[in-house]
């Protein structure tokens, strides 16, 4: 009876989740009685119920160490846990983890055999050795997991098949009489058919014991001698086989097979030949005698399968070592190592390699040989490809082309179809110009040359009249290999010609020059006037290429016309035209201003954004459009925020938004950075110009004078409402924002924030006000004369500067060293004024 794996791989799985295993049947309880682990054989388990399993686990979240813990725990011995994490490595790295290939056990099983192998299976003791190196030709055939060697017994039974004990024969008898039966072959060889008794069949084909058959079933039923009772017999199923396998295989050893296995069934069971074994010569014995020999070959090239026989019981297939390896690598399509049978030619190596590859130098093949005491390079012609019989360790290499032409000539340059061209006999300048579609209009026919390649792989130049030669005036000129004609064009052989317009054009920029353009033209091209444009004062600069007086310091640099034309561009016959690098501007009209405005906010009747009326618009006449202020209104705080040109410190706008933004957390919290002289720095950075210092107070009372200032686009006037702390900022100990106390001095407010820090520099402090004036300590004799303060004013405690570190040892001896040196010598200048 065929053995089943599966409840034992269930147990493990069980027992390993835990026990979790809901179900009430039978069955359940059976796995749940054999809980004890110590008699489970890993080698009983296939690949796939280990992956299986392996899915399991990682679904419920356990790792591969910890499902091996809990089997140990189960009472799994060290050996077996030792096979299934060996197994479980292999599985894990894409390799097969059986010693044998679990697809010879599955295909066995599969097809009715019961495989019962001769020799021990367990991993200790059967050879792991390497498989067969890849590079040999026609070991993929029997490593490769994608392809079977399985019988197929889905067939008409061979008639040629000869029967066997535990063969099953099925016999139909249909016509005039019916019956059928299912009978095993015995031991001894025979059938017994029902009322006919014991017929012998082995060692007889199916065609034999068909007759057989039906010569004993004549004397039963009479209708099998006139043809009305029919008889059909066939195979059901078939018996196995014991074949055995020896030499130089991968896995050597007696297996069990299906009867109609072929001799590539047995060698893709056992992994076929080892790295020492023969493709060529396998032998197939048989009593004792040599049956066949199989050349793997025949069938990878051309897939004769002629010597495939049919194994019987007891045969054995033999691997010799193989007797001829070669290598070929290189530019053939196949390389590798092949096997060589003797009288077998370089040529017939080739062949197996695939032949030569589309860039292969075919001309010559090198070699490398084994002689008795040295390696020795062998260079083999093309001619003796056929006759160049290879020896054992020969390695073969094909070259690759070189990457040069034996014909070619290029032309380029001011033709229609420039490019390379084949070297013909005879071929000259002209022709190939004629080859290459002939010469484009702008062609420079004056002058063209030849790079020619000396033979000493140095370049000369071949000077040609192209006009003269064309028209047969000058000797034509021959041409050699790698020669490369340049025809220029006219346009090669000066400047880019172009014009630009500035100005109040939709599109200003630089634009190509043509013939005979016109000032209108460019006009047009820059896409038209603009709303602001005056078509009445137009300047056009032109390059002076030939100054009268080089040498004079008056000397024009530049000629400057003023032109009219009209807004439509209509054409005229006074055009204007223009030359090669002009330059033209087109100005504003005089008195056009775009809208500018303004804004307002905080405590008036009416913020928001205004346009200004004119450009003496004051400050105080924006308060009064805004309809004044608000009873919350605190107008001493006022302040004016304009928009700063901050690209003379390299600021971009976005810049200048992030670091605000980085000198807001700072303040927000002290701890971020350790330097006030950063944050001193950010300020700066962030308020260089942004904010102008008024006293809207005193605009107010005095209108229109020095300090009501004159508004610009983008102005930002800000009334706040009525202020009441004093922010305090810098080298304190904690930054503080406290009430404003009327009459209170700034070491009041710096106290609020714990007082100051070791690192301020108490002589520096500073105040900005809320209208954006900024005042600094005063100091009279010893005495320090802090700024008074408003509300909304922010004090700031700047760092001390960085002091230099100490004197090393090295620079105090030399600066005694020097003093010393000094007193010497006013001492002996003393002594000689004596």
């Amino acid at each position: 009876m065929q053995k089943s794996y599966l409840p034992r791989f269930a147990i493990i799985f069980i027992l390993i989740c835990g026990g979790i295993f809901r179900t009430i049947s039978s069955t359940a309880q059976t796995l749940n009685a054999q809980a004890n682990l110590s008699a489970l054989h890993v080698d009983d388990l296939s690949d796939d119920q280990i992956r299986e399993y392996l899915q399991q686990m990682k679904e419920k979240g356990y790792s591969a160490e910890q499902a091996e813990r809990m089997a140990a725990a189960r009472g799994m011995s060290s050996d077996e846990l030792a096979k299934l994490k060996a197994r479980i490595g292999r599985i894990q790295h894409g390799l097969s983890s059986r010693p044998f290939p679990e697809r010879t056990r599955v295909g066995v099983d599969s097809l009715g055999g019961n495989y019962i192998p001769s020799v021990d299976t367990t991993a200790d003791s059967v050879p792991q050795g390497p498989l067969t190196n890849p590079k040999i030709f026609g070991a993929k055939l029997f490593n490769n997991p994608n392809m079977t060697f399985v019988p197929n017994l889905r067939i008409p039974t061979p008639q040629h098949y000869r029967i066997g004990p535990d063969d099953e024969m099925v016999i139909d008898i249909y016509g005039y009489s019916e019956a059928s039966y299912q009978l095993t072959v015995g031991n001894e060889g025979s059938i017994n058919i029902p009322y006919v008794g014991i017929i012998y069949v082995n060692g007889l084909t199916m065609e034999e014991a068909t007759e057989r058959i039906r010569s004993r079933l004549a004397t039963i039923y009479s209708g099998i001698r006139n043809g009305n009772t029919k008889l059909k017999v066939s195979l059901g199923q078939i018996r196995s086989i014991q074949v055995t396998l020896t030499g130089e295989i991968n896995r050597p050893g007696t297996y069990t097979l299906p009867s109609l296995a072929t001799v590539f069934n047995a060698l893709y069971a056992s992994g076929g030949p080892a790295n020492n074994g023969s493709f060529r010569t396998i032998e197939v014995i048989r009593d004792n005698k040599v049956l066949e020999k199989l050349d793997v070959y025949d069938f990878l090239m051309k897939g004769d399968q002629s010597k495939n026989v049919r194994l019987q019981d007891q045969d054995v297939i033999r691997v010799p070592v193989y007797q001829k390896q070669v290598s070929i690598e290189g530019q053939v399509k196949r390389p590798g190592i092949y096997e060589l049978l003797s009288g077998e030619s370089l040529s017939d190596l080739l062949t197996y390699a695939g032949g030569f590859t589309d860039t292969a130098y075919r001309a010559r093949i090198r070699a490398i040989r084994y002689t008795d005491r040295e390696r020795k390079v062998l260079d083999i012609a093309e001619q003796d490809f056929a006759t160049a019989i290879p020896r054992s360790g020969d390695q073969y290499t094909v070259d690759t082309l070189l990457a040069r032409y034996a014909n070619r000539v290029m032309i380029r340059g001011a033709v229609y179809r420039p490019g390379f061209y084949a070297l013909k006999e005879g071929l000259t300048v002209g022709q190939l110009i004629r080859n290459a579609a002939g010469l484009r209009e702008d062609a420079f026919l004056p002058r063209g040359y030849i790079t020619r390649l000396n033979p000493d792989l140095s370049t000369s130049v071949v000077e040609f009249d192209v006009a003269k030669v064309l028209k047969g005036e000058a000797p034509d000129i021959p041409l050699k290999r790698e020669d490369q004609i340049n025809v220029s064009s006219i346009f090669d052989l000066r400047d880019a010609y172009n014009v630009q317009i500035t100005g109040e054009v939709r599109s200003p920029g630089t634009f190509v020059y043509a013939d005979s353009m016109s000032l209108k033209e460019l006009i047009q091209q820059a896409g038209g006037f603009t709303e602001a444009a005056t078509p009445y004062h137009i300047e056009v600069s032109r390059r002076i290429t030939d100054s009268l007086d080089p040498h004079s310091t008056t000397a024009p640099l530049a000629k400057v016309f003023q032109l009219n034309t009209t807004k439509d561009l209509e054409i005229s016959a006074d055009r204007f035209t223009l030359h090669p690098y002009d330059i033209v501007m087109v100005r504003k009209i005089p008195g056009y201003e775009e809208q500018k405005q303004v804004k307002i906010e905080g405590e008036v009747l009416y913020p928001g954004t205004y346009t200004l009326e004119r450009k003496n618009e004051r400050i105080s006449d924006l308060i009064k459009r805004a309809g004044g202020f608000t009873a919350l209104a605190y107008v001493p705080g006022a302040s004016l925020k304009r928009v700063a040109d901050t690209s003379a410190m390299g600021i971009s706008e976005q810049e200048k938004l992030n670091r605000f933004g980085q000198y807001q957390q700072s303040l927000a919290n002290p701890g971020a950075t350790d330097s006030s002289a950063l944050m001193e720095n950010l300020r700066q950075q962030i308020y260089y110009n942004d904010y102008v210092g008024i006293s809207l107070d005193k605009i107010m009372e005095h209108p229109g004078e020095r300090n009501d200032l004159i508004l610009q686009e983008g102005d930002a006037l800000k009334i706040p409402r009525q202020l009441q702390t004093v922010k305090v900022t810098g080298e304190v100990m904690y930054p503080v924002t406290a009430a404003y106390r009327p009459g209170r001095h700034a070491r009041y407010y710096i106290s609020q924030g714990g007082g100051f820090s070791e690192n301020a520099k108490k002589g520096r402090v500073y105040v900005v006000y809320a209208n954006g004036f900024v005042r600094s300590t005063r100091h009279i004799l010893f005495f320090r004369n802090y700024p008074r303060l408003e509300p909304g004013a922010e004090i700031f405690v700047p760092q001390k500067p960085e002091r230099k570190n100490r004197m090393t040892p090295q620079e105090i001896i030399g600066i005694t060293s020097g003093a010393a040196s000094l007193t010497a010598i006013i001492i002996t200048i003393a002594n000689l004024l004596k």
